[in-house]
């Protein structure tokens, strides 16, 4: 599985400290490979195609308890971003990068996909929650959406039960007062099975969108934007959709076969009413 970690400035300044700190005469140099103190058991294992627990309950933004099926219902596919609300970095750096890739999509959270922050520190409350919708509700100023956009918080049993099925691990860093962790848009299914990560704080619009149709199910989107999907392939090593060549040779095959058709069509009608005059 593959672990995927975005390092922030405050993780860097970590990693510059400790190397500081650890350097003298009697102590070996840090390798290229060598993983800070701060990261280690941070970051994301992809779980891709896991049927998450549909049952698990979170508080929303207006502090009614709801099931997790409530969003995951099998209408629509729901991007999910694991934060947490007073997180100084890198939380809003992710929230911004997605509500600004979401601002250049013709499609709307509520009508054709939904999305949940989902706060894993169980200390925060569904008022912090409400406090923080209502601030990206503004940055993204697209009004009949609140409805499509959810803030979540839950208890401590559920943040553990939940990022260890979208395998987000996390830690308490003592030193900075604040927690460690990787950042990602993970995406559902209607079903409720993970179907892409979409891993870092900027986010192509393009990407976000052949997410959503893949993980539709057919649900969302419409023919072109099916055919557009069938062009592209993620590529892991990028964290991106890429062009698939294969694919590609295979519709321009398809298209010269039609385009042959059309034009072979009216030659072999009059052959054929040559072949058979009326009588």
């Amino acid at each position: 599985m593959i672990s995927l970690l975005v390092f922030t400035l405050s993780l860097a300044s970590w990693s510059a400290q400790n190397a500081i700190k650890g350097y003298s005469q009697e102590a070996e140099p840090l390798v290229s490979s060598a993983q800070p103190t701060e990261l280690k058991n941070v970051g994301i294992k992809e779980q891709l195609g896991h049927q998450i627990d549909l049952n698990m309950t979170f508080k929303d933004e207006n502090g009614q308890t709801v099931k997790l099926s409530h969003y995951i219902n099998g209408s629509k596919p729901v991007i999910i971003s694991p934060v947490y609300y007073n997180c100084p970095r890198l939380c809003n750096f992710h929230l911004n990068g997605l509500t600004e890739a979401l601002q250049k999509l013709d499609w709307s959270p509520g009508q054709k996909f939904e999305v949940l922050a989902l706060s894993f520190d169980s200390k925060e409350t569904p008022e912090l929650a409400s406090a923080k919708k209502d601030s990206y509700m503004k940055l993204y100023n697209r009004p009949g959406t609140e409805q499509g956009w959810h803030f979540l918080t839950t208890d401590e049993k559920t943040v553990q039960q939940f990022t260890k099925e979208v395998g987000f691990d996390f830690k308490w860093n003592e030193e900075a007062k604040e927690w460690a962790h990787a950042s990602a848009a993970i995406i559902i299914s209607p079903n409720g099975k993970i179907t892409r990560y979409l891993p870092g704080i900027v986010f192509e619009p393009q990407n976000i969108k052949l997410a959503l149709t893949e993980s539709g199910e057919g649900k969302v989107g419409n023919f072109i934007d099916s055919l557009v999907l069938y062009c592209f392939q993620y590529n892991p090593h990028k964290s991106e959709y890429t062009l698939a060549a294969f694919q590609m040779m295979k519709l321009a095959g398809l298209a010269m076969v039609i385009v042959l058709a059309i034009w072979l069509l009216p030659i072999w009608i009059r052959t054929w009413k040559a072949e058979n005059p009326r009588s």
